[in-house]
């Protein structure tokens, strides 16, 4: 019998969904909102190679959280007065928008999903504020349980230009606490979680210098915190108290001059800890062992690093004024051998979310 002709089927297995991306307007971030940005999937084929293609518009998606069982995506309007909006995951990296929500304040910048998948925090840089926003399951996904839960507004300043009030730009779950970093008073405000992520208020768990300016935080190997101090260029390493609920300094390292770089997003991986500085444009290495810091290594990234995520061996930084997500090699000892091996153009990208 002759062979067969014509086209086969492409037995080929399907692209991974690997990470996905929150963008601000193509003009970035400060400009019209609901200009055609929104959120990207990136994928991988069996060959080991990454795309990205838009799957969702939305004005200023700058932050995004994904819900533990991984079927709801919710994205931040970096937008004043401030939303966060819901999407149903589907297969191949699809999303379909359910609702939107108003976040309780203004320019939320971050999401944090409690582990019970009950509760997100929604941090607002614009109002000073920390919001609570109940979910609860609806048949495949989660959905909102009636809007705003809670909302906290933060009071007090620092002594830099940008410290006139408070601006809560992250926060970061700790067994039953949660602390919120407030870039403007130089703050890490304390709150106890109940089972179903609710909050209570609890002071403060300590700060920084005065001018220093939390802005995100990583949990190291240790149990230490570390955390990217904006307005002072510095990363800091700091005790912490899970009883007492209190940090206490323990080391720190200079990024950079205060004001030309400006250090954003910082990832634990190992005894390692990478950090994004926007200005010089780099990728920093700090080792984080015994409670002491020490740099390991640099590389430049794409312009304006705010945010990057771990992929195995590969590293994602969003430049977001170059216009694209850089991939690099990660080794071992948290370093690569130099140029991104890949490029996917992505237009203002503000967060990179690992699935």
């Amino acid at each position: 019998m002759p062979a067969a002709t014509g086209p086969q089927p492409d037995d080929r297995p399907a692209p991974a969904l690997r990470a996905w991306v929150g963008t601000y307007p193509a003009v970035g971030a400060g400009s019209a909102v609901d200009t055609g940005e929104g959120i990207w999937a990136v994928t991988e084929d069996s060959a080991g190679r990454f795309d990205a293609r838009q799957v969702s518009r939305g004005p200023a998606p700058s932050f995004l959280a994904l819900s533990p069982d991984g079927s709801t995506l919710l994205a931040v309007g970096e937008t004043s007065p401030g939303m966060v909006v819901r999407y149903a995951v589907q297969p191949g990296g699809g999303l379909v928008e359910r609702e939107r929500v108003t976040s309780g304040g203004a320019d939320p910048c971050h999401l944090l999903v409690h582990p019970s998948g009950r509760s997100v925090y929604v941090s607002q840089y614009g109002s000073g504020s920390l919001a609570v926003l109940p979910l609860e399951p609806d048949a495949d996904e989660w959905r909102f349980a009636g809007g705003i839960g809670q909302v906290f507004e933060h009071s007090g300043r620092g002594p830099r230009e940008r410290q006139a009030g408070p601006h809560v730009h992250s926060s970061v779950l700790l067994g039953d606490w949660l602390l919120a970093l407030d870039l403007g008073t130089d703050e890490l405000r304390r709150y106890r979680v109940a089972p179903d992520g609710a909050l209570t208020v609890e002071g403060v768990a300590g700060r920084l210098p005065h001018g220093a300016g939390p802005r995100h935080a990583a949990v190291t190997s240790e149990g230490h915190l570390a955390v990217t101090a904006e307005l002072d260029a510095h990363l800091y390493l700091l005790r912490w108290d899970a009883e007492a609920g209190v940090v206490e300094p323990l080391d720190r390292i200079a990024l950079g001059e205060p004001g030309a770089a400006l250090p954003a997003h910082v990832v634990a991986h190992g005894d390692r800890l990478v950090v994004g500085v926007r200005g010089p444009d780099e990728v920093v290495t700090v080792r984080a062992a015994g409670g002491r810091l020490a740099e390991v290594g640099r590389r430049v990234v794409a312009t304006w690093p705010r945010h990057h995520a771990l992929l195995g061996d590969r590293l994602l930084v969003a430049g977001e004024r170059a216009h694209r997500v850089d991939v690099h090699l990660q080794g071992r000892d948290g370093t690569d051998s130099g140029e991104a091996v890949q490029a996917l153009t992505i237009p203002s990208p503000a967060c990179v979310l690992a699935v």
